[in-house]
């Protein structure tokens, strides 16, 4: 799995500026019946019912020990949900809901080879989906595009992105292609890892492992976990870690200086290993990362990577660090 990203300084302004439009093929599942609802609330660190219908969700869903399993968005629409996750994440997803849901509460339905997914990203975005003849719904909300069954997802912040599309592959490239001629740049997998990167959002399979608890990675600055919905898999764990201790390690930036790989990814301060490097945006002098670093070390620790220096930054890293 990729971790390192070569991106340029322009691609970045236009995340932080500009429009873009980043098509992709992501795991994505229907999950529809009776009990759709209760079930999906009994699993996901996030509340589902409060937002009401038309809403965009983010959390995950946890082992009974409270470690992240998978880290869906939610889309609900009209009593029904689909869920967006990691292309890689689609077998664990598909067995993990499986055993999960009762069928006959909730049924699970698998649309990744029928589906696609576009994200738009930067402050622009908006303006020019409404050139291509759309338009947002309010942060946060869920609308059908069109009768082609698309929907669109306004992102809110801290979210990396202005906004999804999702729904069936040719009506979702089609749009793709008008928001291209709206004045957006097209992007690629290197475009959403910039967006994370810069937004200090995690991601499974990279900064989130069998072994994440969701506080190591800013779930409570992200607004994805709940602490008064109710109960959900592994949310003893989760309450406790909040109310009575802390987690041992945290989601921080990283800077070094000089291009190229981390190579070694291990974070080293005073001699002794303190966190490791995950996502690296490779820019033509300099590194933007994304790492998890023991909670202790001070914010103006200087590092070493190797044979480099590395320095935490703020997050999020899309106003606060120059490129």
């Amino acid at each position: 799995m990729q971790l390192d990203y070569p991106v340029s300084a322009s691609l970045l302004d236009t995340l932080r500026t500009g429009a873009a439009v980043i098509p992709d093929s992501p795991t994505v599942l229907a999950v529809e019946g009776p009990g759709a609802l209760a079930c999906l609330q009994g699993l996901l660190t996030n509340d589902l019912v409060a937002p009401g219908d038309g809403s965009l969700t983010y959390g995950a869903i946890l082992t009974n020990k409270g470690m992240i399993v998978l880290d869906p968005f939610v889309l609900r629409e009209s009593g029904a949900f689909v869920m967006i996750l990691p292309a890689f994440a689609r077998e664990t997803a598909l067995g993990h809901l499986t055993r999960m849901l009762p069928p006959r509460l909730a049924r699970v339905t698998d649309r990744t080879r029928a589906w696609a997914a576009a994200w738009l990203a930067g402050p622009m975005a908006g303006d020019r989906l409404e050139r291509a003849g759309s338009s947002l719904p309010a942060p946060g909300r869920v609308a059908r595009l069109d009768p082609g069954g698309v929907l669109i997802a306004t992102g809110r912040a801290p979210m990396p992105f202005t906004a999804m599309l999702v729904g069936p592959s040719d009506r979702v490239g089609t749009l793709v292609d008008r928001c291209q001629e709206a004045g957006s740049a097209r992007g690629e997998e290197a475009w959403l890892a910039a967006a994370r990167v810069l937004a200090g959002w995690p991601s499974l399979g990279r900064e989130i492992d069998e072994r994440t608890l969701p506080q190591e990675v800013r779930y409570d600055e992200l607004g994805a976990v709940s602490y008064d919905k109710g109960c959900y898999t592994g949310q003893e764990t989760v309450a406790r870690v909040h109310f009575r201790g802390h987690p041992n390690r945290i989601l921080r930036a990283v800077t070094l200086e000089g291009g190229g790989s981390p190579g070694d990814r291990t974070l080293r301060y005073d001699g002794r290993e303190v966190g490791m490097i995950r996502t690296a945006l490779l820019l033509e002098n300099r590194v933007l990362a994304l790492a998890t670093v023991r909670r202790e070390v001070p914010d103006e620790a200087v590092l070493r990577c190797g044979d480099r220096e590395a320095r935490l930054a703020p997050l999020p890293l899309a106003t606060e660090v120059a490129v």
